[in-house]
């Protein structure tokens, strides 16, 4: 067998061949990422449970299937994470909130179902906010989920400590969830490739109680490639391009017309400044991909004012319906609790009314958007945020959990003046993909937000790839 210690270079699909050829075996691939999920998340508090014990049980059943000879599953002893919003079998899901009793899941979810189908060996549950409500991982059960680039800051959110897991290199992907920008604002933060695929892509990503249609499931991950190898496990064979994602990815497309906007529909309530370092990604993207033989030019988007309101009403909709004892209520973060209390009190006709205007902001931006192949714009409008900013509390310091300030309203403010370009994605249903460009002088990731046309996956990671080549 290889020696492990090379197993920290290895890219995802690289690492999928080696399992595949024998060249390592799953037992020494999940004790080498079991083993640096130990040394770092005690720092780092990407992983609120980790399932060892059946991981090197999986392990083993997965080498005696390699010795039968028989077929292998696309993804043949591929560690990875599940945040802590999927159920799998036998493990607690906490959804982030100390309100809830940790019971272990009698089975899998849809997501983590389709990835053991696939040969995947589970790792552990990653840190998520409370019902992955907000843009970053931290809660009242765990330790806050950091960015591996910065210890200080987070790793954004809701799929914050999976990020936090891919980049510090103790899984070598995962799948995260993405209901308002859960994939791209950790990946932006992260430096990763984080892609968010169409309504329907993907069946396994489609959360219960999401009226909207707002969540899919999509891919964390180094490289576009690795990204890719991802989607093909992920999407329904009778659903990929001709031969998959991966074997597509290479091929680089030509000519697409690229709009380049900074409106948002948030800025008429939460006027928003955007950092210099996000200027500087977005204008290294525009480089990279003029030098790509991409045609940029600006686009002026016009969104309806009265999104916010009904945004906000569908995206915690489903918050006002969980199941919470009332002695319990009080374990709520204060923006739980506050957004639960708006929900139960809003009329199902008002919800319905939202709904309503959802689908017609759908019609109006998307075809809007149609002038163009791709609409550009940055990943975040910040750097990534220091623990505790969101919340004005004191769990930056060593002592978790800290105190939690209580202002929802201005802790959903921040949220969405530093990534002010997502939610209207997931409502228009369209799939966007986060690319890290940018390092800034103080080696915090930045990176762009490419929104693609309906069926458009392949042609983003395509558009990913090209870029890491240049």
């Amino acid at each position: 067998m290889a020696d492990t210690s090379g197993i920290a270079g290895l890219s995802a699909v690289r690492l999928r061949d080696a399992l595949a050829k024998g060249e390592l075996s799953a037992r020494e691939t999940t004790e080498h990422f079991l083993s640096v999920i130990e040394q770092r998340n005690r720092h780092l508090g990407a992983f609120i449970t980790v399932t060892a014990e059946q991981a090197l049980t999986d392990a083993t059943a997965a080498d005696q299937l390699h010795a039968g000879g028989g077929p292998l599953p696309l993804l043949h002893a591929m560690p990875v994470a599940f945040k802590d919003l999927t159920d799998v079998a036998g493990v607690p899901t906490t959804h982030g909130s100390a309100a809830l009793e940790h019971k272990p899941a009698p089975e899998d979810g849809a997501l983590a179902a389709t990835l053991k189908g696939q040969g995947t060996i589970p790792l552990g549950k990653t840190q998520v906010p409370e019902f992955g409500l907000t843009a970053y991982s931290e809660n009242r059960i765990a330790p806050p989920s950091r960015n591996p680039y910065s210890p200080g800051r987070s790793s954004g959110g809701s799929s914050g400590g999976s990020a936090a897991a891919v980049a510090a290199g103790m899984v070598p992907f995962a799948p995260g969830t993405d209901g308002g920008g859960s994939i791209r604002i950790p990946a932006g933060a992260c430096g990763l490739v984080g892609l968010k695929p169409g309504r329907g892509v993907v069946p396994s990503g489609a959360g219960a109680g999401d009226a909207a249609r707002l969540v899919v499931a999509g891919p964390l991950a180094k490289t576009a490639a690795d990204a890719a190898l991802l989607m093909d496990a992920l999407v329904p064979p009778q659903d990929k391009p001709d031969g998959g994602y991966l074997a597509n990815v290479g091929r680089t497309p030509s000519g697409l017309r690229v709009g380049v906007s900074l409106d948002s529909p948030w800025a008429g309530v939460y006027p928003f400044r955007i950092g210099q370092e996000a200027h500087d990604a977005l204008a290294v993207g525009i480089k990279l991909l003029e030098g790509a033989g991409h045609s940029v030019s600006e686009a002026e988007i016009r969104y309806d004012n009265r999104y916010p309101q009904a945004f906000t009403a569908a995206w915690t909709a489903g918050v006002g319906g969980a199941r919470i004892a009332p002695q319990r209520e009080a374990l709520l973060t204060p923006l739980t609790r506050t957004f639960r209390r708006r929900a139960q009190q809003r009329s199902a006709a008002k919800v319905n009314e939202a709904l309503k205007f959802l689908r017609q902001f759908e019609h109006d931006t998307v075809a809007q958007y149609a002038r163009w192949d791709m609409i550009l714009m940055p990943s975040l409008a910040q750097t990534p945020r220091p623990i505790g900013w969101f919340t004005g509390g004191g769990h930056s310091t060593e002592q978790w959990p800290g105190e939690w300030a209580g202002d929802a309203d201005e802790d959903y403010k921040r949220q969405c003046e530093y990534a002010p370009w997502s939610s209207m994605v997931n409502v228009c249903g369209l799939p966007a993909i986060s690319i890290p460009v940018h390092t800034t002088e103080t080696g915090l990731p930045m990176g762009i937000q490419l929104i693609g046309r309906t069926g458009s996956e392949l042609q983003l990671l395509q558009v990913a790839a090209s870029l890491e080549a240049l």
